[in-house]
């Protein structure tokens, strides 16, 4: 069976994957892009101008695998996008998924096909039947939760995810969208490992154990 899996999911010190208030204009609140600045400069990111080394390794394997995405709707849009019938997400014509995504929202629409082997399924369902029918779609390779946190978080506690990959970012954001919220012995459940890098961040790894 494939497994789930969740990949570069930025955090602060205090466990806030976004800050708040979300809005076209500050998708991460607060936090602007200080969680993923520790992206942008891996090759990941930009093959020209970015730096190989251990966060680079981490963040290629985003993609190794996988056949379909599952989001939140914060995920894919500003607040009060589900009102506005031409919003096609934050990614343009062409967005980074190539696969299957599904977007959780309580007011679904219609399939939108995009460039590059996106199609966007807006679904209403639980994160266990989300899973089942991204795996469908997925054709036998691996499903991502892509966020945001909340959504990880639901789909942790529901004892769905496999692999958890969060980085630890060194800032402290004091409120936002937590990620451990709910989430109380996580370890008990996991394997988990600790890598911190010269850029200054900790990437923790959580594998499920059999």
């Amino acid at each position: 069976m494939s497994r789930t899996r969740v990949h570069n999911l930025s955090i602060s010190l205090d466990g806030f994957a976004t800050g708040e208030p979300q809005s076209a204009e500050a998708p991460f609140g607060h936090a602007g892009e200080r969680l993923h600045e520790w992206m942008f400069a891996t090759r990941f990111w930009d093959a020209a101008t970015g730096a190989a080394g251990v966060d680079d390794a981490l963040a290629q394997q985003h993609g190794v695998g996988i056949g379909a995405e599952i989001m939140g709707a914060n995920k894919f849009g500003p607040p009060g996008w589900q009102d506005d019938p031409d919003w096609k997400g934050w990614w343009g014509p062409n967005p980074p998924f190539h696969t299957p995504t599904f977007v959780l929202t309580h007011r679904p629409r219609p399939p939108l096909e995009m460039e590059g082997g996106t199609t966007f399924h807006f679904l209403d369902a639980s994160p266990a039947e989300a899973l089942e029918t991204a795996r469908a779609a997925a054709d036998r390779l691996d499903v991502r939760i892509g966020g945001g946190a909340t959504v990880v978080r639901d789909f942790v506690a529901a004892g769905l995810v496999d692999h958890l990959h969060l980085v630890v970012v060194p800032i402290v954001l004091g409120r936002g969208v937590s990620v451990w919220t709910g989430l109380e012995g996580l370890e008990d459940r996991y394997d988990v490992e600790a890598v911190s890098t010269p850029s200054g961040v900790t990437h923790l790894t959580f594998t499920r154990k059999r």
